[in-house]
């Protein structure tokens, strides 16, 4: 009796009167014809739980970048010159986490397979290379404690915007800042060529074949007055700077410090400390030189060709890129000539090689 009650009362819920012997037989029924109580069902499958979040993802990140382009046009309609900079600042942290990537990919493929410095091809170890000078940069460790303080940051890029030379590294250049901010390092580093050759005059006396004292003293009288020399002038002192009194480790603490500031180096160092970062700086050099003679100066860029010539003491922002490689090409027959033992004459030969180059700036 009792369950005859409950079935009429679902039933009278039902909007159908069904009589309790058939109660199951019709919830099964309708069960299988695919019927059900209040609205009908879709016949889509509901998504999983990634898709709906791989979903919400793509919504997430498509409206950001409709949010990041309305913020990109009000910037540059209403602040030009301040959307200018930050334009340049969000490319130089993309370039500076790109080239952070890519030196992770370089190294980790160096310690699978073994592999040293000077066993990698040319572009690879040039790229190793700035970032390590990137590392060795005092400009991010001065920032980083200046802006320790509560609130410094806003200090931090008042004086990026007033001192970008200073205290930006190339990724966060214009293109005229890095035009304007080279010419000014080869104007410091071309300060010290005439006291360079002149160390050189000095120690003439000191060197016990006749011979050698006259080659440097034609190359130096080539190079005051203006000449550009030969190769076989460069390569016919190699001896001279072997050993006494040229080699690295035997060069005055003056003329040491000349060096370092012809290489864009701290000259404020100590004299064994400078030595040795002469020796490494000229080391890596002499081993991309070996690397790109490998590979062959016909199959760098532009780019490439200009920057490998003012690494080794060209500026090479006002040349063409002809005369470029031209002269990359007498620098790498010198270098490739040249033992590791002979490698003060290539520290040198940024003086002597550069320095009455035609088309250069004077």
């Amino acid at each position: 009796m009792a369950l005859s009650r409950v079935c009429w009362a679902r039933s009278a819920v039902w909007g159908s009167v069904v009589t309790p012997g058939h109660f199951f037989t019709r919830r099964l029924q309708l069960g299988r014809s695919g019927l059900a109580w209040g609205a009908p069902r879709s016949s889509k499958l509901h998504l999983s739980p990634k898709a709906d979040v791989k979903n919400l993802m793509s919504y997430v990140v498509t409206k950001t970048k409709a949010i990041n382009g309305k913020y990109h046009r009000f910037l540059g309609r209403h602040f030009p010159r301040f959307y200018v900079l930050y334009t340049i600042f969000i490319k130089g942290l993309q370039m500076l986490w790109a080239d952070a990537k890519k030196a992770r990919r370089i190294k980790t493929n160096m310690w699978k397979h073994n592999i040293k410095f000077h066993q990698l091809p040319y572009r690879e170890m040039e790229h190793l290379r700035q970032v390590i000078i990137f590392n060795q940069d005092l400009k991010c460790l001065f920032l980083g404690i200046i802006s320790i303080p509560p609130f410094a940051n806003y200090l931090v890029f008042l004086l990026m915007y007033l001192f970008p030379r200073q205290l930006l590294i190339r990724h966060f250049w214009t293109p005229k800042q890095q035009t304007d901010f080279l010419d000014i390092y080869h104007a410091f580093r071309k300060q010290s060529h005439p006291e360079i050759i002149s160390y050189l005059e000095k120690v003439i006396p000191l060197i016990s074949e006749a011979g050698l004292r006259w080659h440097l003293t034609d190359l130096c009288t080539k190079i005051q007055r203006g000449t550009h020399p030969a190769i076989h002038d460069i390569l016919a002192l190699r001896e001279c700077f072997s050993n006494h009194p040229l080699g690295v480790n035997q060069l005055q603490a003056l003329h040491v410090k000349a060096l370092s500031r012809a290489m864009l180096l701290t000259s404020y160092l100590p004299p064994p400390l400078l030595r040795h970062r002469l020796k490494t700086r000229t080391t890596v050099i002499h081993q991309l030189d070996k690397a790109l003679a490998k590979l062959g100066i016909g199959q760098l860029t532009a780019q490439e060709v200009k920057s490998a010539c003012y690494l080794r003491g060209l500026n090479s922002t006002h040349i063409g890129e002809d005369r470029c490689r031209t002269w990359l090409g007498e620098w790498l027959q010198i270098s490739c000539s040249l033992k590791e033992t002979e490698l003060s004459l290539l520290l040198h030969n940024v003086v002597l090689l550069s320095t009455n180059y035609l088309g250069t700036r004077r």
